[in-house]
């Protein structure tokens, strides 16, 4: 049984991991706050970029000199998904959701018939899925060196779809995320 100062120590050590864990919170509560405000910020931009897009699409869908991102292959047989999740964890159901959302649309494409890819953004993601579906892997984005995610990243991964879309390897891509409400 332990003595009388071995349980004044323990009770001194979980008072002290409570302060540490209080503080944590409070910093997170601020990066929270922050990342709020900056994504509220940059809603209106997001939207009307979205509308904008949407109407170019329309626009172009039935034109043969469309480029060929808008005009489409004609096919939908290879389909591929690319799956954006955290590097890290602790984030609740965030990196989960997408994976579920995910791995019911590969299930219902593979029921279809079609050629499923797989590509990840993320580490979460990447872990969860390699279990069951290693061989639908076409390749994975690694931002585990990336402090804060900016245009120069999000341009990378554009440029890598791009590059494949232009080379054939799919007909149709499924981008998995998750947005801010």
């Amino acid at each position: 049984m332990p003595s009388l100062k071995d349980l004044k120590n323990r009770i001194e050590s979980v008072k002290s991991t409570r302060k540490i864990t209080k503080a944590m919170q409070m910093v997170a509560a601020a990066k929270l706050r922050r990342a709020q405000e900056a994504a509220e910020a940059a809603r209106p931009y997001s939207e009307r970029f979205n509308e904008v897009l949407s109407r170019l699409t329309r626009a172009a869908a039935g034109s043969e000199s469309a480029p060929k991102l808008l005009r489409g292959t004609g096919s939908d047989q290879v389909h591929l998904l690319v799956v954006m999740t955290a590097e890290r964890g602790l984030c609740g159901g965030f990196n989960s959701s997408i994976v579920k959302l995910a791995r019911n649309r590969i299930s219902e494409l593979v029921a279809e018939g079609k050629t499923v890819k797989i590509l990840t953004v993320g580490k979460k993601g990447r872990e969860q899925l390699k279990r069951e579906y290693e061989d639908l892997f076409v390749g994975h984005v690694d931002l585990s060196g990336v402090r804060n995610l900016g245009y120069a990243d999000a341009r990378s991964i554009a440029d890598d779809l791009l590059a494949r879309f232009d080379a054939g390897e799919f007909d149709v891509a499924t981008i998995f995320f998750n947005t801010f409400k």
